[in-house]
């Protein structure tokens, strides 16, 4: 069904959303993005390169977050400028938005997953494995050894087991054949002001899972 048609049945959502976006494409490290303002305005979405983006307000549209690949959209014939969406959950108030690519000739070229971003629901310390393949794969950081479905977004709770610089052993595997087969492994240092998430992904040149890590500081509360 294409995209207009969804959001003229989603449920109407007029409440403003603070948004932080990511552009997940590795070989490509530019790109530009729009979407609605908190006024009903076109505004360009804050990205940065290999990190998070900074916060800023927009407006659903029918119950839908929508990325539009130009400044201006014709409201006639919106969906020649839309680049991706996704449905926006009941009461999210703030989202970390994820923008990966889409299927191959897909309509439209990108997708859209979304995390709530506030600390009641990904607080201090915590991380999150985002799995963009189809491969099952494993974390393992400090004592924690989770299994992370294709498709899924796994929270992974603190880790406690640390050494003398606050730092754990952080591996993960895929599966081939009846085999689990590393493909990072390495030292994480994990400390209250961070929380970390993990993009598992492949590439169009490699045959085994990569990895992207975003480290996101938890801004000091003012005094």
């Amino acid at each position: 069904m294409p995209v207009w048609a969804q959001a003229e049945q989603a449920a109407n959502s007029a409440a403003p959303l603070s948004v932080r976006a990511y552009w997940h494409n590795p070989s490509h490290k530019v790109a530009e993005f729009y979407l609605k303002d908190a006024k009903g305005g076109v505004a360009a979405l804050n990205l940065l390169s290999d990190e998070i983006g900074g916060k800023q307000q927009t407006t659903p549209v029918d119950g839908l977050l929508v990325l539009y690949s130009t400044p201006t959209v014709d409201p006639k014939h919106p969906q020649v400028s839309i680049a991706a969406s996704v449905a926006v959950p009941k009461n999210l108030k703030r989202a970390i938005v994820m923008i990966v690519p889409g299927k191959a000739n897909s309509t439209p070229a990108w997708r859209m997953l979304l995390m709530d971003d506030s600390l009641a629901a990904f607080p201090k310390s915590e991380s999150r494995v985002v799995t963009l393949t189809t491969l099952e794969t494993v974390i393992e950081a400090g004592e924690h050894k989770l299994f992370c479905k294709p498709g899924s977004i796994i929270a992974v709770p603190p880790v406690k087991t640390l050494n003398e610089y606050r730092m754990a052993q952080t591996n993960l595997y895929y599966k081939k054949n009846q085999s689990w087969i590393a493909f990072n492994e390495c030292k994480m240092k994990y400390l209250d002001v961070f929380r970390q998430v993990f993009i598992v992904y492949h590439s169009p040149e490699s045959t085994t899972p990569e990895l992207t890590i975003l480290v996101d500081q938890i801004p000091a509360p003012p005094k």
